[in-house]
């Protein structure tokens, strides 16, 4: 069976590209056909031993570094110039530009994982509020406009969709009206399960996240500052920089950004720390706070989104109702006597949980899900 991988970008890394390096395993001869790659980025070290089709779009003159969202515009013509023709099946990564609902031929079938309809296009929040200057309100209403007719008319074209939750089986059901099977994404992490680390909880809570808008970090470094407590953040700043800035200045000496951050260290931060912070409002599945218990970091987090399908209130984490660094506060009051009274046994509850999301679980239920749609 010849099978093709499609991938927005090359270019960040974050959950769904945990996602393609699954498939990447799975399918080790399959290319990864994509928009544009930037070399030398994270994810480029991730996948530049794989063989990486870029589009023609890639090789504008700074598409791949300022222009590719600006010209978001030229996706159907990006998609629609690659030739599908030869594969059996072709497996769609899709969330913000667009990529599903390629042209086939003969018995060509398409299967998007969908990671989200595109988040810009449907009111949910972005890591670049850009709208909040006129000129790029009018060009993004004009350009929605039409991008949301193209986005609907491709999701017509997929031939079986798989939602990576519960909450983008509805937003797929609601936008596209169609149906989806949920596959929930791989966790996994090098030596996550070692022993060797229950012994190691710090002082400090932990978040894991791109330094961009969306992503609730103002609310943790504020409750950081109010309770004194100390704050680690990984992650490298993305799109126009503005919000790591922004952080920088509310952040006083008790908070520390790390930047990227291996998978090795990773690990440890994730295994030392009191609990993970995850604040982002409307997740779309949300892999960190999945990581954290895996290494047995109980979880707070923002009740919303994807977040209510892997944390469990009161046993693996707690949750906090309102976007608001004060209720934020209070969560992480209850969490600190959760901890006294029950804290190993969260530890254990939080592994169990996370097993529920192996790479091994994905892979079987990905192979099961092609397997029953081919055999015709």
């Amino acid at each position: 069976m010849k099978v093709a991988l499609v991938h927005d970008q090359i270019n960040d890394y974050g959950g769904a590209e945990r996602v393609l390096e699954a498939l990447c395993e799975m399918y080790p001869d399959a290319p990864i056909y994509t928009a544009f790659y930037r070399k030398n980025s994270i994810a480029w070290q991730h996948f530049k031993k794989r063989k990486i089709i870029p589009s023609w779009a890639h090789y504008l003159p700074f598409f791949a570094t300022k222009l590719h969202s600006p010209l978001r515009f030229l996706a159907p013509w990006i998609w629609g110039s690659f030739d599908f023709s030869k594969y059996d099946v072709v497996i769609t990564s899709a969330s913000w530009y667009v990529t599903k609902g390629i042209e086939k031929a003969g018995k060509t079938i398409e299967i998007c994982y969908c990671h989200t309809p595109p988040r810009w296009l449907y009111g949910y929040k972005t890591s670049i509020e850009l709208q909040r200057f006129w000129p790029v309100r009018i060009y993004a209403t004009i350009i929605g406009h039409f991008m949301r007719l193209y986005d609907f008319a491709a999701s017509q074209k997929v031939d079986y969709f798989i939602a990576n939750s519960e909450e983008i089986k509805a937003r797929i059901k609601k936008f596209y009206r169609r149906d989806a099977a949920v596959i929930y994404p791989p966790v996994s992490l090098p030596e996550s399960r070692s022993k060797s680390h229950e012994s190691r909880k710090r002082d400090y809570y932990f978040v894991v996240s791109r330094i961009v808008g969306g992503k609730g970090l103002d609310l943790a470094v504020e409750a950081a500052n109010k309770l004194g407590i100390k704050l680690k953040i990984a992650g490298s700043p993305a799109g126009y920089y503005t919000e790591h800035k922004k952080l920088a200045q509310m952040s006083k000496k008790n908070v520390e950004f790390l930047g990227h951050v291996t998978d090795e260290e990773l690990v440890r931060l994730y295994a030392g720390a009191k609990a993970f912070l995850a604040m982002a409002s409307d997740e779309d599945f949300g892999i960190t706070p999945v990581e954290a218990m895996l290494c047995g970091t109980p979880v707070i987090a923002y009740h919303g989104g994807g977040y209510k399908e892997t944390v469990i209130d009161g046993k693996t984490g707690v949750f906090f109702h309102s976007l608001t660094a004060e209720s934020l506060v209070e969560a992480i009051k209850k969490f600190e006597a959760l901890r006294q009274a029950q804290g190993k046994q969260m530890m254990e509850d939080c592994r169990k949980q996370a097993e529920k999301f192996s790479k091994e679980r994905f892979k079987k239920e990905i192979r099961e899900f092609i397997a029953e749609r081919t055999k015709k």
